[in-house]
């Protein structure tokens, strides 16, 4: 079977080397030595200030609310994985829709402004399947509007912005770690600021808010993740850059054999790189991406509605009509992409999805 995502998993006696230094310091939680080994190597190989791995992505979205204070709207986009409006909605905040680029996928930066009102206190934005938003005019509207900005750019490890990452825009950026993702410590993520006031908040809120053994900051989670996870990101972190050339050669692969067939992908930002996290193409039909995702299935290919459905109609969140993500999140698939993907399995998950589209 060919799925959409394959986690690399590092060889068993380099994981192994590592379990056998947190079995010598018996020492498997609460900011071990390996935590803050990763935290480290992470901050240089990101270009980032401060970063805290946490549990996942999930409550690095939650602490990033929760540390700016944020208390009623919060502007997003309707067009991401279901975490970016549940972390929201979770904290007691109200997510205020706005509708997306049907270029790029990202939130259509020119809509933010008039969607803006007296109980807007931020914008969360994602950079959808690691492509940047438009940086420069979602922060230049903040701070017209004194609004907060959060990124999530759970798909966008090592990219970059006007050759700076991508990762050091806004108040704060989540990422996530998570198995499917470029770099994984199977579960985790991280909270990324700049702000040293900010970085204080998120360092006590992460650790039930403790100062010392004894004293306590504030209000805190438990939203510290483990040295068994720190040894799988140590593990992998060294094999980033071989994905990303393998990653890019897969996916340059995918598009020269779709260039004269009537699917769209996502158009790139000009001005930010890419890590070629994901595949997605556009079909010209709901019914056609049905059709074409039952044929893989039968060949034992399985790609992903990445992502679906559009968030402004989840039951727990105002209605509203978003004519671009509610379109597009009806015709998107997710092919499949791994760095150990065969050429020769990229050419026959196209072949399939060609003849099928052939037939529209």
């Amino acid at each position: 079977m060919i799925n959409v995502t394959k986690t690399y998993l590092p060889p068993f006696k380099q994981y192994v080397g590592y379990l056998e230094k947190i079995w010598a310091a018996h020492r498997v939680t609460n900011n071990g030595p390996l935590v803050v080994e990763l935290e480290e190597k992470l901050k240089r190989y990101l270009g980032v200030k401060h970063l805290f791995f946490v549990s996942n992505g999930t409550i690095a979205l939650q602490l990033a609310i929760r540390a700016l204070g944020l208390r009623k709207e919060i502007i997003t986009t309707p067009f991401s994985y279901v975490a970016s409006t549940s972390s929201i909605v979770w904290e007691g905040c109200r997510p205020k829709f706005v509708d997306i680029d049907a270029r790029t996928l990202c939130i259509d930066e020119k809509k933010i402004e008039r969607a803006i009102t007296k109980d807007t206190q931020a914008i969360l934005a994602v950079h959808v399947y690691g492509n940047p938003c438009e940086v420069a005019t979602i922060e230049s509207i903040a701070s017209k509007h004194r609004l907060k900005v959060i990124y999530d750019a759970a798909h966008a490890f090592g990219v970059k912005y006007k050759g700076r990452s991508i990762l050091n825009y806004g108040d704060i950026s989540t990422i996530s770690f998570h198995a499917t993702k470029v770099f994984h410590t199977v579960e985790g993520g991280a909270v990324i600021t700049s702000d040293d006031e900010l970085a204080h908040r998120l360092s006590y809120m992460r650790d039930f808010g403790h100062d010392g053994t004894e004293r306590f900051f504030g209000l805190g989670v438990n939203g510290k993740n483990t040295e068994l996870h720190a040894a799988m990101g140590l593990c992998v972190l060294p094999k980033v850059r071989t994905f990303l050339r393998r990653r890019k050669i897969i996916s340059d692969t995918y598009s020269r054999l779709f260039k004269k067939s009537s699917l769209r992908m996502p158009e790139r930002n000009p001005k930010g790189t890419s890590n070629y996290a994901y595949y997605p193409v556009i079909f010209p039909s709901e019914e056609v991406m049905l059709r074409v995702r039952e044929y893989l299935g039968k060949h034992e290919i399985v790609p992903r509605r990445y992502f679906y459905p559009s968030l402004n109609t989840l039951k727990y969140v105002k209605r509203e009509h978003l004519l671009i993500s509610e379109d597009i999140s009806q015709r998107i698939l997710c092919l499949p992409l791994y760095a150990d993907l065969k050429l020769s399995e990229v050419r026959t998950i196209a072949q399939l999805i060609l003849e099928q589209i052939n037939k529209a």
